[in-house]
Order: C-alpha cells, then sequence, then structure tokens
C-alpha cells in the first residue's frame, strides 16, 4: 500500500480509479468535516466505510465496475478507516492500491471536484438529528419545519416507531386509491395545511421499507420509502419550496444509532398560503404523454420491472392489463412494482447520481430533454424523477396516470421483447 500526495493525485487523476470512502451525504456536497468546498474528487466512485462489513462487499465492489486491473486510489476523512478499506482490497485480489490522506487540502487547493446539484434536498440522519435537537443544522435557514413519516394504508407502520417529532402522513391523502392520480388542488392543500405544512415550510418525509412482498394483499404498505417519493413529488408539484428527503429512509437513522419513539406528533392546522399548484410543469398527464411520444426531444420513461415491460406481468393485484406503452423507453426500476434496487444502494440511500446517469444516456435519456418518468401508478416514477431533479435536470416530470391509466383507455400497448 502506498501513499499519493495531493501534487501527485492531482498530475496524474486520470491515472486511477478514485474511491471515496466517506459518507455518501458527503460524497453529494454535504461538508461534514468543515472542508473548504462539499462534493467529492472529480470522477470518483462512492463506496463508504459502511458498506465494508456487509458480506457482499465484493459484489458491491465489481457492480461498480472497479476491477483488479485498476489502480486504486482510495480516499476518505480517517485515516485508519481509509487504510483499512485499501487493506480489504488487497485481500480482495487488487494488487495496485495507493491511499490518498490529504483530501480536506485537495478542497482547499481549488483541485477539480463535483458535488450532486440539488444534494440539499438529500439530508442524512446526523444533519436530521441535529435539526430535530437543535432547530438549527447547516444550509438551513428556515424557522418551521416539518418531519413526515410516510405510509401506504397501514397506521401501525408509524405506530410502530418512528423519528421523534415526526407525524403520520398517509400516501392516500395526497393520491386518490380510483386513480392512483394526485388528489386535487384542494384536497391537497387541505392535507398539507392539517399537516401544519405551508408553501414555505421546510418539509423532511422518509419511510420505512419492510421487504415487500407481491403476494402481500396491499404490498405497498411495506414499501413506505418508496410512497415518501410520491409524497415528496407531489408536495413539490404543489408548491412547497423546500422539500427534503432522509437519504436510506428510517433505516439510515437507525443504521446511524438513534432512537425511534412510539409517541404520536400532530401540528396545528395552519394555511398553505399560495394556490395549488405552484410546480405544474413536473406533472404530466395523459394528452401530454402522447405528445411526448411523438417528439423526438422527448421520453416517456417505463420505471418498471422487465416482466411489467415485456408483459409477464401487469405488477399489480389491481391492474388486469399486461405491457408497456409503445414508444416508451425501458427505465429498468429493478425486481417488481415495489422495489427500486437499480435506483438504489444496499442501505436504500440513493445510488451514485453519475452511475444512473450514464444507464441513462445508453437509453438517450439525457438532461437537455424532456423526461416524463412513468410506472403503474406513479411511486417509482417519482423516485426516478428524484433522481434527475436531484441532478439539475429540470425538465423532468412525471406522468402521473402511468401505465394504470393507459391501459385502462383502450389505447394501443405492446407486449415481447422490443426489437430494438
Amino acid at each position: 500500500m502506498g501513499e499519493i500526495t495531493t501534487s501527485e493525485l492531482a498530475e496524474n487523476l486520470h491515472n486511477y480509479k478514485i474511491i471515496d470512502i466517506r459518507p455518501i451525504d458527503a460524497y453529494n456536497g454535504w461538508k461534514e468535516r468543515g472542508e473548504a468546498r462539499g462534493g467529492h474528487i472529480k470522477g470518483a466512485k462512492t463506496l463508504p466505510y459502511k458498506w465494508l462489513h456487509y458480506i457482499d462487499w465484493i459484489e458491491i465492489v465489481r457492480n461498480k465496475g472497479i476491477l483488479p486491473e485498476d489502480p486504486l486510489v482510495i480516499y476518505g476523512y480517517d485515516r485508519q478507516k481509509t487504510e483499512e478499506v485499501a487493506r480489504q482490497f488487497g485481500k480482495a485480489g487488487y494488487p495496485d492500491v495507493t491511499v490518498f490522506n490529504f483530501f480536506l487540502e485537495w478542497t482547499e487547493k481549488g483541485l477539480p471536484m463535483e458535488h450532486l446539484a440539488r444534494y440539499r434536498q438529500l439530508v442524512s440522519a446526523d444533519w436530521l438529528n441535529r435539526l430535530i435537537t437543535t432547530n438549527n443544522a447547516p444550509e438551513y435557514s428556515n424557522n418551521k419545519f416539518v418531519l413526515c413519516h410516510s405510509h401506504y394504508r397501514s397506521p401501525a407502520d408509524y405506530e410502530e416507531g418512528h423519528i421523534p417529532g415526526a407525524i403520520s402522513i398517509d400516501t392516500l391523502s395526497l393520491e386518490s386509491q380510483e386513480t392512483w392520480n394526485r388528489r386535487s388542488p384542494e384536497e391537497i392543500k387541505e392535507t398539507l395545511e392539517s399537516a401544519g405544512i405551508t408553501h414555505d415550510t421546510t418539509v423532511i418525509i422518509y419511510g420505512k421499507f419492510s421487504a415487500p412482498s407481491y403476494d402481500d394483499p396491499f404490498p405497498g404498505s411495506s414499501a413506505g420509502h418508496l410512497g415518501a417519493m410520491r409524497c415528496a413529488f407531489i408536495m413539490l408539484y404543489a408548491g412547497v419550496k423546500d422539500v427534503r428527503i432522509l437519504n436510506g429512509g428510517l433505516q439510515s437513522w437507525l443504521d446511524s444509532g438513534y432512537d425511534i419513539t412510539r409517541e404520536s406528533a400532530e401540528n396545528n392546522k395552519v394555511s398553505f398560503g399560495v394556490e395549488i399548484p405552484q410546480r405544474p410543469e413536473i406533472m404530466v398527464d395523459l394528452e401530454e404523454a402522447k405528445e411526448i411520444l411523438s417528439s423526438p426531444d422527448k421520453n416517456l420513461v417505463c420505471v418498471r420491472s422487465w416482466r411489467e415491460y415485456i408483459g409477464e406481468v401487469s405488477g399489480y393485484h389491481y391492474i388486469k392489463k399486461k405491457g408497456r406503452i409503445p414508444g416508451a423507453v425501458f427505465g429498468d426500476c429493478g425486481t417488481d412494482a415495489y422495489h427500486m434496487e437499480n435506483y438504489r444502494n444496499l442501505d436504500h440511500t440513493m445510488r451514485e447520481a453519475q452511475e444512473v446517469a450514464d444507464i441513462w444516456e445508453e437509453s438517450g435519456i439525457t438532461p437537455e430533454k424532456r423526461n416524463a418518468f412513468y410506472c403503474g401508478t406513479g411511486w417509482r416514477g417519482s423516485e426516478a424523477f428524484f433522481n434527475a431533479w436531484l441532478m439539475g435536470w429540470d425538465k423532468a416530470a412525471v406522468y402521473d396516470g402511468g401505465w394504470f391509466e393507459w391501459s385502462n383507455n383502450d389505447l394501443p400497448f405492446e407486449t415481447g421483447v422490443p426489437e430494438q
């Protein structure tokens, strides 16, 4: 194991595969150790030290395209942890591993760095704990916040344990069970006002993931953090200026060693303060979805599983028709309607932005295009939207009706493996 200096790395940056072992929130842009600039060394891959203790760590490494023939440079905040990860790479058959222990110096010297465009909207458990306990946190200048524990028709999900101070919010209060589209502006307004949320309230939202299975009568009740993405999207559409997501959901809070509570919390009713919606451009309805399909500079992106896409399954108990919208680009979510493995890390934090962008680019999903993400009923589409929006893709949207609406309107559809 060798050590490289700041000047040596700066001169030879293109010769190495750089591995950032800091928490993923620091990688995204949060300044967690007083660094002069937030983010990561340009081109670095995220491989948090936390993951080192997962039994399938080496599989994560390989899935990230980090190969034994690659010359590696490992860096983090802590020399001991950096060297521990470097030794583990050596044991795994990686012969060319170097450590870089001068990251703070790198940030001070104006050397190449990158960060997630809207990293402030994706917060860590430590950040949230500081906000809860002191009413103050970095990159927060508001004087009011609301913490929401999202669930789908499952009050027990909240009652069995939630982050202290969190209120319960059912996804059904923001979307209709009849259409699975967002509710009317009046209904959304009532939900937000009853939750104590105004347009200028900082809202932090999260959910609980508890291994959803299609065999359950209501699988979505076990996919709470996915439901939280849906709620966050509708709040953003409504006009909440500062919507933030707890990166990794309740799991990240527990992984950080913080306590949960069964003590319920409620807020006083308020006035939302502006008309809803304030951001209609991020919501696509049926007619615009049809128009997108005929436009070369736009994409309707199907964030469903392969089996749903080729019509082997509908994906849902309440959707009968199987197939896909003709012309939709495949945006592979993962295994089924309640999982997002291709958009998340093993700990349910959001996947490294550049990895998602690289996969999308292969399918023509690029930031200059109008990309409307859809799934069966809006949850997975909302999470994919946030992947794009957090990267600064301002033309991103969600086709709200998704396969549920399309298949119920006697419109053309396809099955089988596409020719291209």
